[in-house]
């Protein structure tokens, strides 16, 4: 069966088109997207604005036709933080189901740490045993940890790094008394959720996924992307505090020069390490492995799941 994900991100809009079936691993056939950058059309910080509506709606007709035009057989779409903190969120996807007749479903937090570790589960296997699994989006953290597929306990924190960037950095490089306050804020957010993770006992596999970790280890030194998905890529902790420092200094311009980062992502990186610096420190990880399946293919993954017994995904619901 030929699977698209429309999967609508703060930062990115993204239609992925893969072949998969039952018992077999999902392989990317096509694969097209865009910077919409939502968050940042929230006008007052909690409405989309018209033109970012129109700018989602423009992306799901021209998404239709390539999926359409690629044998799609059922197309799965999603949307996350931006939308789901948006008042008027639930009004522009109905417009956009309207025009198109694609049903996005806004997707909880938790339900984006749960799909993410069902991936990550499925990609490393259980001989990985517990799994930690953190995740840093535009919008939110994601951290789940289990030891099954479903996770004993999954958590979402407002602290994406697009939104961290937006809220708390008014200068480039930030002033360093914003910086500090930004480490305490995203410290003591994430000091919250520690005891409910650990409870359940250490990680035998640290995890991580999403865009801002695979750039961060990159920076550190992690093989490029073009040296093949199933190269084995970890970010230790001292090498993201030296560079959780350089990056201070640098401007986004700057930061955009190093090795696998975009300039649309650039601005973000420092809030995005902050957020990975705290992470690890707080849940005393020396190192991650960075796991290229993340929320895309947990949403497939259910799907292909749920076909035969008639279960819904969370994507349905």
């Amino acid at each position: 069966m030929r699977l698209g994900v429309l999967d609508v991100g703060s930062n990115t809009v993204h239609l992925l088109v893969m072949d998969a079936h039952q018992g077999a691993r999902p392989l990317p056939a096509f694969s097209h997207k865009d910077e919409l950058r939502l968050a940042e059309h929230l006008v007052g910080g909690d409405r989309l604005s018209d033109e970012g509506a129109a700018r989602l709606g423009a992306f799901v007709r021209e998404a239709v036709r390539i999926a359409e035009d690629k044998g799609v057989e059922d197309l799965v779409a999603f949307a996350t933080s931006a939308v789901r903190d948006a008042v008027n969120g639930e009004d522009v996807l109905a417009q956009i189901k309207a025009d198109t007749r694609v049903d996005i479903q806004v997707l909880s937090g938790d339900d984006e740490a749960r799909l993410t570790f069902l991936a990550v589960r499925r990609w490393f296997g259980w001989s990985s045993g517990r799994l930690l699994v953190t995740d840093i989006g535009g919008g939110s953290l994601e951290i789940a940890s289990g030891i099954d597929e479903e996770p004993d306990v999954a958590v979402s924190l407002p602290l994406g790094a697009g939104r961290l960037t937006r809220d708390w950095f008014t200068a480039d490089p930030p002033d360093p008394e914003e910086l500090r306050a930004l480490r305490r804020h995203v410290r003591a957010e994430i000091a919250r959720t520690v005891g409910a993770v650990a409870k359940y006992g250490r990680p035998d596999h640290a995890v991580a996924t999403s865009k801002t970790f695979r750039q961060l280890a990159r920076i550190a030194g992690a093989a490029s992307s073009g040296e093949g998905t199933y190269v084995k890529r970890t970010l230790t902790h001292d090498d993201l505090v030296e560079w959780t420092g350089r990056l201070a200094t640098m401007p986004a311009a700057r930061r955009a020069e190093l090795p696998g980062v975009s300039a649309g992502r650039a601005a973000q990186l420092l809030a995005g390490a902050v957020v990975a610096d705290a992470a690890m420190d707080l849940f005393e990880l020396p190192v991650l492995e960075i796991c290229p399946w993340a929320l895309r293919e947990g949403v497939i993954l259910r799907r292909l799941d749920g076909l035969p017994m008639g279960r819904p995904s969370v994507a349905d619901q």
